[in-house]
């Protein structure tokens, strides 16, 4: 006994990182979002969706989405599986229980038949000196928070996938309507040009190509419409709905915090569920070298039986004789040491790997933040720049108009004022939805739709 605590003694010596849990490495996160970067500690990610997202028919979809959304509801079993898992690694540390009764009868050369019966409760105990059971538990720990982050990850996805989707149906209903008016001032001026040519004041050259901008123009009204509908389908697909039209608000009543503050580059370690993940995974990969380097080290068992037993040959003695052992074990590996310290070489591999994929997530999630954030600062400027741009074609149109009444120009100026009034609209709807668009993204990228309140 004296040479086994000897072993155990020099064996803790030697494998002191077994019994280290993990702590995060070094990693630089000054200049993450670039010239995005913040002081302040709140950011957009800290809003629940349904302060981010405040109308109500975007507000029904995506709590439809949440509820039937069926990879979300994968992910929420994946999230059962990794806490049975969890449970099953801290049951280990218990000693198993097995109850084993035996009966036989037998016979020698038509003698009188013995009959005998051995009814033991066997156990078995796994002394955990090396931390081979604590390190699993950790792994299994880490396993059940990363598949929780998983599935804050999809959830997240899914709720910026159908704001998305919904802000496009809006964009594409506003492009459709002032497209269509659009389509009637050009055939209007079709009209004016084929009374011109009539007058002698134009040719069939000149009606041609109205009719042919006229023409692409209520050609792309159907690329609108189908656009639509792939955009109906696919935000039926997030909602686990077969196709259907989608009750929607207008793209101009809708409003968006104008706070774009993204707070300090270290707190998205807590925000991000993909950057949590990836810890997570860097995490198990940790315990699964220090339960590698486990394997190098003894092990030590316990076991032990008790029960009843009768061995009287001709009849069977109720309750016949009390047995019991108890047994210490202890295995060290010899021949089959190289191919654990084989193991331990491939986990630290693995750990490595797990570590550099932890850092480029890190500087993935800085350039998604830094890209939808210039997304949405352009947007804003292009917004004050198209603004006073439609101001100025408005003030066209209404000199053009007040011309033709003086007879110093004709109806079909005043028709091409409008015409130019329109497209500035429709790049104003589009900018409209870039900025949308860039917020929402940002929004996804600082972790947001995580539901703190349950967190706490």
């Amino acid at each position: 006994m004296k040479k086994i605590l000897i072993i155990c003694a020099a064996a803790a010596l030697t494998g002191c990182g077994i019994y280290k849990p993990y702590t995060r490495p070094e990693v630089t996160t000054a200049g993450l979002y670039g010239s995005a970067e913040t002081a302040d500690t709140t950011t957009l990610g800290d809003i629940r969706w349904q302060e981010m997202f405040t109308d109500p028919q975007l507000q029904a979809l995506i709590a439809l989405a949440l509820e039937n959304n069926t990879d979300l509801l994968s992910a929420g079993w994946r999230v059962k599986e990794a806490e049975a898992t969890l449970k099953s690694a801290r049951l280990a540390y218990l000693p198993s229980f097995n109850f084993a009764p035996q009966g036989s009868l037998s016979s020698f050369d038509g003698g009188p038949t013995a009959k005998t019966y051995s009814i033991p409760v066997t156990a078995s105990w796994q002394i955990d000196i090396f931390n081979g059971l604590t390190n699993a538990k950790r792994k299994a720990k880490a396993l059940y928070a990363q598949s929780k982050e998983y599935e804050q990850a999809v959830k997240t996805q899914l709720i910026s996938g159908v704001a998305n989707l919904y802000y496009t149906l809006l964009m594409l209903d506003s492009q459709y309507e002032v497209t269509e008016e659009t389509a009637a001032k050009w055939r209007q001026s079709v009209e004016a040009m084929r009374a011109l040519k009539e007058a002698g004041y134009a040719n069939e050259a000149g009606v041609a190509q109205y009719e042919a901008n006229t023409l692409a123009i209520e050609a792309s009204l159907h690329d609108l419409g189908y656009q639509r509908t792939q955009a109906e389908n696919s935000l039926c697909s997030l909602l686990g709905e077969v196709p259907h039209t989608i009750a929607r608000g207008r793209l101009e009543n809708q409003q968006l915090p104008d706070d774009l503050t993204v707070g300090v580059p270290l707190l998205m370690l807590s925000n991000r569920p993909d950057v949590r993940s990836a810890e997570y995974s860097l995490m198990q990969s940790y315990y699964a070298t220090a339960s590698a380097r486990s394997a190098l080290y003894p092990s030590i068992t316990l076991s032990g039986t008790v029960g009843w037993t009768n061995n009287s040959g001709a009849g069977i003695v109720n309750p016949g004789k009390l047995i019991w052992n108890a047994a210490g074990s202890l295995l060290q590996p010899i021949f089959n040491a190289n191919a654990n310290r084989a193991r331990v070489k491939i986990a630290k591999a693995q750990q490595e790997e797990s570590k550099l994929s932890f850092q480029q997530t890190l500087l993935n999630a800085g350039a998604e933040v830094n890209n939808a954030l210039t997304q949405c600062q352009s947007a804003r400027a292009k917004a004050d720049l198209r603004e006073r741009q439609i101001e100025a074609l408005e003030r066209a149109v209404e000199s053009t108009e007040l011309l033709m009444q003086h007879g110093s120009t004709t109806y079909l100026e005043v028709l091409t004022a409008q015409q130019s009034l329109l497209s500035a609209q429709l790049s104003q709807i589009a900018d409209r939805f870039d900025e949308i668009q860039g917020t929402v993204n940002l929004y996804q990228a600082l972790g947001g739709g995580r539901d703190i309140t349950e967190e706490k």
